[in-house]
């Protein structure tokens, strides 16, 4: 992607990359997505109880005894299905964001790593409308183990049910905090992106021509900055979605019971999941999103 001007910001462009770059992020995501979900719902053991899952190894290990591999892909479906409008969504959202602040700016002016985390978390906005019920199945699915009663046959019968259960309010349960993930991490992930190109552009060239392993290792990076920033209101949310009805009476109230039971600690469950995804999912991510990019710019040049 080029240096961001006045001249050479799309939208649209923005839009069609964004969805394929979603899609490859899911793709090869997903499994690790599966245990940092479970990890995060377990229940809290007792004292002299083995734990569920003792780490991320161990939770791939029995999902997959139990299970099989498909066990890893469980709830693909429903961010498969939205993932290209999602990440689609967001990438509009951030070049609407860059124009924005470029509405303000001279022709020809740099953004700085300020402006593009604004832009950044202006587009956290745009994808929580379409992010919180997605999100909320997704976790219901995954937390179903293979062996146990199954509450849900898939992303369209837990929409139903969650629907009938509680109207759209049940749906949309999490959105606060599907909010408070999605802005600070958002402008992390795209201004964390950008400052890493240009740290590996030499003086005087365009980020555009950097090589495929320059993106994947500025992509890989933005990801584990976006999950550094993401994890904590993560497990909050998954906690919330997750929780049967009735058990928190809000955000607050999901804090204070992670803090009272896990402390400190508790608030980062699953994070080794969460970076040993980020990496390469992201790094597909924006390597989807400038090939795609790259494509646009010859049909339609800027």
């Amino acid at each position: 992607m080029p240096e961001e001007t006045t001249q050479r910001v799309s939208a649209w462009k923005g839009f069609i990359a964004g969805g394929v770059g979603g899609i490859c992020a899911v793709t090869s995501g997903h499994p690790l997505d599966t245990v940092k979900v479970r990890l995060q719902t377990m229940p809290i053991p007792k004292a002299g109880e083995v734990p569920q899952y003792t780490g991320t190894f161990d939770c791939i290990k029995k999902t997959v005894s139990r299970e099989g591999i498909r066990g890893l892909y469980k709830g693909m479906a429903a961010p498969l299905v939205g993932v290209a409008p999602i990440f689609a969504i967001s990438f509009y959202g951030f070049e609407v964001g860059k124009k924005g602040i470029l509405g303000y700016r001279e022709d020809g002016h740099k953004m700085t790593l300020p402006e593009l985390f604004a832009a950044g978390a202006f587009s956290g906005i745009f994808t929580t409308t379409i992010m919180a019920p997605g999100e909320r199945i997704k976790c219901l699915l995954q937390i179903q183990e293979g062996a146990g009663k199954k509450l849900y046959d898939g992303p369209v019968d837990c929409a139903k049910k969650l629907y009938r259960e509680g109207g759209i309010r049940s749906v949309y349960k999490g959105t606060v905090l599907t909010l408070c993930r999605d802005i600070p991490a958002s402008g992390l992930y795209f201004a964390g992106y950008e400052g890493v190109k240009r740290l590996m552009t030499p003086a005087g060239q365009d980020p555009s021509k950097l090589s495929i392993g320059a993106v994947l290792v500025a992509g890989g990076t933005a990801g584990c900055l976006n999950w550094g920033a993401a994890i904590m209101p993560d497990v909050l949310k998954s906690r919330y979605q997750t929780a049967p009805e009735g058990k928190y009476s809000g955000v607050v109230d999901v804090f204070r019971d992670v803090m009272r039971t896990e402390g400190l600690k508790g608030m980062y469950r699953g994070f080794t999941a969460v970076m040993l995804r980020a990496f390469p999912a992201n790094a597909c991510c924006f390597l989807g999103y400038e090939g795609a990019m790259k494509v646009l710019n010859r049909v339609s040049p800027p």
